[in-house]
């Protein structure tokens, strides 16, 4: 037996937006991510620098085929920075689900949703916090 291979971490996410323009800005403007590739009007690949997420135009009607994404995580270096995203959301009067909470395990969060109604959640955990000196 081999074994499992590793695993670098989670490279992208791609969804189909019917609001492409208004979901692209919330990622790039609200969220601050950049646009690496712009291949066509179509397509968009944002990235934070060490990930990618693709926006494609939905045409018409998005065909679902089973497949249901429950949610993105953006992961934050600190506690506090998840209340200072909430706080920048609300101010931009992106829809919360809730305020941040802290989870028995330590991580702290809340969910927000884009403008195509995918939930998005900021997300600090623990254990994938850089280590400070």
């Amino acid at each position: 037996m081999t074994g499992r291979p590793p695993l670098a971490g989670l490279h992208h996410v791609a969804l189909h937006a019917r609001r492409f323009e208004a979901t692209e800005a919330f990622y790039t403007e609200i969220v601050g991510m950049t646009v690496e590739w712009r291949p066509d009007d179509d397509n968009v690949y944002l990235t934070s620098g060490t990930d990618n997420l693709a926006i494609h135009r939905a045409e018409g009607t998005v065909e679902e085929h089973g497949q249901r994404l429950d949610h993105i995580g953006f992961l934050v270096d600190r506690a506090e920075d998840v209340d200072r995203w909430y706080d920048h959301l609300r101010s931009r009067d992106v829809a919360v689900d809730a305020p941040p909470r802290t989870h028995r395990d330590g991580a702290r969060s809340f969910y927000a949703k884009d403008p195509e109604g995918t939930t998005v959640q900021f997300i600090h955990h623990p254990p994938l916090a850089p280590r400070r000196a």
